[in-house]
């Protein structure tokens, strides 16, 4: 059981999938994945999760990917700043929670391109936040805290001024007596490079193939 229900729920999700995927040479939000582009996947995920609304920040690539999810009951954020790096991306999804009608106590902020985050992880992230009552909640992976990470609102001044490559983690950095992590070790995992995404199919059809 979750710790609230949809309808009551305050604590936003922030889908960051603005980049330009020059590691990749294509847009990486657009690869297919389990039936589905990427972008679509993480959104769909975002929206079974307790977590609303669900806030998704564009910016390279916007026209192409907004097809994608335009059906889907999400707001978009176009952040036409995108290439001076994750926190122009921030900064826009922060900007459009402080203008929504209700109050905002908290978001969790993800990326397009760690294939293996789930409703299950984000709603850990928010139970655990209501368990604890520590501001920030962050997953913990290969030796290191990062996203997906949920932040209370008292942090979304310092979200929305990190320094231009700054992303989720560097608050998340400056306030580890604040932090408490939850384990997730496939967040390690996100999709870069061709050689990344070629690995993720393969993987992911073994699990289908053994299970």
């Amino acid at each position: 059981m979750t710790a609230i229900d949809n309808e009551k729920s305050t604590i936003a999700i922030m889908i960051l999938a603005a980049g330009a995927s020059t590691r990749m040479g294509t847009p990486k939000q657009l690869l297919l994945y389990q039936g589905r582009s990427f972008l679509k996947y993480i959104t769909e995920i975002a929206i079974a999760s307790v977590c609303q609304p669900v806030v998704v920040v564009l910016g390279a690539n916007a026209e192409q990917l907004h097809p994608q999810i335009q059906q889907l009951p999400v707001k978009v954020v176009k952040n036409l700043d995108w290439a001076y790096g994750m926190s122009t991306s921030i900064k826009s999804g922060i900007e459009l929670l402080n203008n929504l009608p209700q109050k905002i106590e908290a978001v969790v902020i993800t990326l397009c391109d760690q294939p293996f985050v789930s409703p299950k992880i984000i709603n850990q992230l928010v139970d655990t936040y209501y368990l604890t009552k520590k501001p920030i909640i962050a997953c913990e992976y290969g030796d290191t805290l990062g996203v997906p990470a949920l932040f209370s609102q008292i942090f979304f001044s310092e979200l929305a001024t990190l320094k231009e490559t700054s992303g989720a983690k560097k608050v998340i950095n400056n306030n580890l007596n604040e932090v408490f992590a939850i384990p997730f070790p496939l967040g390690d995992i996100d999709i870069d490079t061709p050689k990344d995404y070629e690995q993720l199919l393969s993987s992911t059809k073994e699990i289908f193939e053994v299970s």
